[in-house]
């Protein structure tokens, strides 16, 4: 506490700020409310639910709300998500998010707004850097640090013509319209009705300095952050404060009776995740509150992409070409499932979880994959294998989203990884989008190179370090255009002993219990890598494209982008592999590398290329598209690939 004998009244946990003057919710921890007029540290007169305050009428249909919130590092940006879906489910009006945000939540966010396209939604950026020295002056325990003090400079951030915001942590659940809380703002009259505009006319950066200098004198650092400060303006200024049911705020923090705050669950507006323990609090009706909460985390977040009728806004940037587009497929084509997957745009979340890469390496390598739920179980083996960075994009639900979370925390191997940047790209349709997941994760690979691979495969142990030298070694800097080509192989046990070194592998080779990679199935995806020769080879030799040539290459990280528009199975890396071909790069096999195919079960995907025909004759059209595309770009030096289609089956 600031002052000593100070009422209680204004008690622990992160401020949740109603702005036009302020509607303020702090104090009465033991009833779960927070904000009041009553500073005498007694409870208030009523339990001021929401039967004692009629519900004010709600704003105009088509009234733009504006909301304001302090975000920062990456479990900040999921707590955000998840309060930003109980927003929009329940929301009936246009809205406008202010976002304060350091670098990386602003770069998970915008990616994540971006691609999420929900109409009639509108999001600012604000960087919370330029904000740190307003309150860096300010001695400051709590666990969030500067942020914490971050509202207390909303007025002076926030655009001069914007009058009224509503500010939220990102550890509240809305169970309500937020319309009926911006309701009250038409409650505010006379001195009290202080809207941003008016706080900045009544000084209010002046006076939240002046008595956070003066309240400093008698304690060496705040502890709840802003919200000290917050209570000790009010206790000068009570006329500040205009009171709201505690319905809209109720706390699950520790030694509070939230439940005296409400009568039954209708009653309810917002959730408060206050407590360190968050979804493991003690309240009488926690089970209610978590499944409220976990149905928003894992709350399908495309079903929020709807309109609201009767409210013309503006669509979200690229969202009529996509309806264009969407418009002119046809859906008697044979292929349509194909047309419309290659034009989905998927919600993506990168760095999902908390990520701190290593300081850049001239010669550094990131791993690129793409996997589904089914292939979690190869992330610790991979991890065990490779050392260096990785950049992994997961096609998961929302729902499986959180698993794949509770997965990494309880691994030992996982969560000991602080280089693995996981992206998620939420499941949309039917096909795979094998392609744009893999762009994804090249898109954030943070180092100068990068090593196409692909999930099933185990990596030598020795390759992390084999790449760098060899990058080194071969001078690939300088814009050359090289792809070191990584030997594949596979095995058909699940139960393996994984080689050490090359001698091994060719003692196993040699011993069938290894096989160059889809021998039996389609040698020539591999033919050109030449293993003859690999077998003797002491130096890197350079091979020529061949069609359907589709190895695993190390390449510079702005080489070419996946083609997207191959999903499900089938000619995706050959695809790449031609591009990279077109545009003059040379392939070099290096003889010390390689990694291994482990076995598993057909994916989906896979068991309809060989099922159906029609899967099949939709790949052909998709090949003969691209390869018209080649003839575009490269003119009569795109001939040479025709080749390539003369075979209609053919992988991934």
């Amino acid at each position: 506490m600031l002052l000593r004998g100070r009422p209680r009244a204004l008690g622990a946990g992160a401020l949740l700020l109603l702005l036009i003057g302020f509607f303020l919710f702090g104090g009465y921890p033991e009833y779960g409310l927070r904000g009041a007029t009553v500073l005498d540290g007694g409870p208030p007169a009523g339990l001021n639910h929401s039967a004692c305050a009629p519900q004010p009428p709600l704003p105009p249909k088509c009234e733009l709300l504006h909301v304001a919130i302090v975000c920062a590092g990456h479990n900040s940006s999921r707590e955000a998500v998840t309060l930003v879906k109980s927003l929009l489910f329940y929301r009936k009006n246009p809205l406008h998010l202010h976002l304060v945000t350091d670098a990386v939540a602003r770069n998970i966010l915008e990616t994540l707004f971006r691609t999420w396209m929900v109409p009639a939604v509108v999001v600012s950026f604000y960087d919370a850097e330029k904000l740190k020295p307003l309150i860096s002056w300010i001695p400051n325990k709590h666990y969030s640090g500067l942020y914490g003090l971050m509202k207390l400079v909303l007025p002076g951030v926030l655009p001069p013509s914007l009058a009224q915001a509503i500010i939220l942590d990102t550890d509240v659940t809305f169970a309500s319209d937020i319309a009926e809380l911006w309701a009250f703002f038409a409650h505010f009259s006379g001195v009290i009705l202080l809207r941003l505009d008016r706080l900045r006319q009544a000084g209010w950066e002046q006076m939240w300095k002046r008595t956070a200098k003066r309240e400093l004198l008698a304690l060496p650092a705040t502890s709840l952050a802003d919200q000290d400060i917050f209570n000790a303006v009010i206790k000068e200024h009570p006329d500040l404060v205009q009171p709201l049911p505690c319905v809209w705020n109720v706390q699950l923090s520790e030694h509070t009776l939230a439940e005296r705050c409400y009568l039954e669950a209708a009653d309810l507006k917002v959730i408060h995740w206050n407590s360190p323990k968050k979804l493991r609090v003690k309240n009488k009706h926690a089970a209610f509150f978590r499944n409220l909460y976990l149905t928003f985390l894992g709350y399908d977040g495309k079903l929020l992409r709807r309109d609201l009728i009767g409210c013309p806004s503006q669509l979200p940037p690229g969202a009529e070409q996509l309806q264009q587009a969407l418009a002119q497929l046809d859906e008697e084509d044979p292929c349509f499932e194909f047309r419309r997957q290659q034009l989905t745009v998927h919600r993506v979340h990168i760095t999902f979880l908390p990520h701190q890469p290593l300081p850049p390496h001239p010669h550094d390598v990131t791993l690129v994959a793409q996997l589904s739920m089914d292939r979690l179980q190869m992330l610790e083996a991979l991890c065990r294998h490779w050392p260096g960075p990785m950049s992994l994009a997961l096609y998961l639900t929302d729902a499986e989203a959180q698993q794949f979370l509770r997965f990494v925390e309880a691994s030992p191997v996982l969560s000991a990884r602080q280089n693995v940047a996981y992206h998620v790209v939420y499941r949309e349709g039917a096909l795979y989008p094998v392609n744009q997941l893999r762009n994804v994760a090249l898109a954030q690979a943070l180092t100068p190179y990068v090593f196409l691979s692909d999930i099933d495969f185990l990596p030598a142990y020795s390759l992390y370090d084999y790449l760098r030298v060899s990058i080194e070694q071969l001078g690939l800097g300088g814009g050359r255009k090289t792809a070191l080509v990584v030997p594949a192989f596979e095995t058909l046990h699940y139960r393996f002993s994984f080689p050490s070194s090359k001698a091994e592998l060719l003692a196993l080779l040699d011993a069938g219990s290894l096989y160059t990679f889809r021998y039996h199935e389609w040698p020539r995806g591999h033919a050109p890598t030449d293993y003859a020769r690999w077998r003797e080879a002491q130096k890197p030799y350079q091979v020529q494209w061949a069609a359907d040539y589709e190895p695993y290459v190390v390449v510079a990280r702005d080489c070419p982008r996946y083609d997207s528009r191959f999903v499900g199975f089938g000619w995706n890396k050959v695809a790449h592999i031609v591009e990279l071909d077109a545009q003059g790069y040379e392939f070099l096999v290096l003889p010390e590398a390689f990694a291994i195919h482990l076995p598993h079960a057909p994916s989906l995907d896979i068991s309809r290329f060989r099922s159906s025909f029609t899967y099949r004759d939709c790949l052909q059209t998709l090949k003969e598209e691209f390869h018209q595309d080649l003839s575009r770009r490269y003119g009569a030096a795109a001939l040479k690939y025709l080749t390539a289609l003369q075979q209609p089956r053919g992988p991934a």
